[in-house]
């Protein structure tokens, strides 16, 4: 982002009323055993309002910090390509018709994208910037079904290396800590990941989330989170895994504490991150160290 815009970029969170596939009985429904929109969708989004008004709502949260701000338009709530090309064509043009946005980020599963809707994107992405975000979650199969994602990690490969070809800046988001894996199947995830035509990697502990049927699971049986200490050391060794070219936009997450129910870490997300670098510091480790054909064009 900082090479390609010479002004502050703010994302902008929007609820266009999607649904999931795995919630209307396409695919399946209930969704992700660890799901709850509520917990990343800002006071301003709401299916009730128009995409203008969300952007309009936001932009007038951000901009008392700082007025010269630009935007990018984030669809983050459900699966956002999962309906008609001609109805995204809508809701992503109304985003991009907006004062001060210069570009959208699409947050999707890697079971709805078309090569039709890919190839819309990319003749957009010539206009401005468009980002596609796919819920990776996890490389393992047997998480994978255990979480009720409703797809394989091959199908995530699969679409990754799609939207690349066409040009299209890539993200993944990946939940560490899931139930049944270990630290040395997370760190096996890295170097998988690592070797994926990816730009970005968003990145999250595990957080058991009120309302879930993780939550559920939890109660009835409950399973390992980590420690404030043991993720950083975990993420650390993730880093060495992972070539310099990735960008890595976050490592923790925080969800709000009324719908919280595990763990509570008290730590606001740039407090881990200064912890995270003082440790990486204090003990002489860096991004790519372990990577295998790491690239060295970050």
């Amino acid at each position: 982002m900082r090479r390609r815009f010479p002004f502050r970029v703010q994302k902008i969170s929007i609820d266009a009323g999607f649904t999931c596939p795995n919630r209307d009985g396409s695919i399946g429904f209930g969704g992700c055993t660890y799901c709850n929109n509520q917990t990343f969708s800002p006071a301003y989004c709401g299916r009730k309002k128009t995409i203008a008004q969300q952007l309009s709502e936001g932009k007038e949260f951000f901009s008392r910090k700082y007025p010269s701000m630009k935007y990018m338009a984030y669809f983050q709530s459900f699966t956002n390509t999962y309906a008609s090309l001609s109805h995204l064509r809508t809701v992503y043009e109304e985003a991009l018709a907006q004062e001060d946005v210069i570009g959208l980020v699409i947050g999707t599963r890697p079971d709805c994208v078309s090569d039709e809707l890919l190839d819309y994107l990319a003749e957009l992405n010539r206009q401005t910037t468009v980002i596609v975000e796919y819920g990776i979650e996890s490389t393992n199969e047997a998480t994978l079904r255990r979480i009720n994602r409703g797809h394989s990690f091959e199908c995530s490969r699969e679409a990754i290396v799609r939207t690349h070809q066409r040009g299209l800046l890539t993200g993944g988001h990946i939940i560490l800590g899931l139930p049944g894996e270990n630290e040395a199947e997370i760190l096996q995830q890295a170097a998988t990941l690592s070797a994926l035509p990816l730009d970005i990697l968003k990145m999250h502990q595990l957080q058991v989330i009120r309302g879930t049927r993780m939550a559920q699971e939890f109660e009835e049986h409950p399973f390992r989170l980590f420690t404030p200490q043991e993720y950083i050391r975990l993420i650390a060794e993730y880093l060495r895994r992972l070539r310099t070219s990735l960008v890595v936009e976050r490592f923790v997450s925080q969800s709000p504490a009324n719908l919280l129910i595990a763990p509570h870490w008290g730590l606001k997300n740039h407090e881990f991150t200064n912890l995270l670098v003082n440790y990486m510091k204090a003990n002489g480790l860096q991004q790519g160290q372990l990577a295998v054909n790491d690239s060295k064009d970050s």
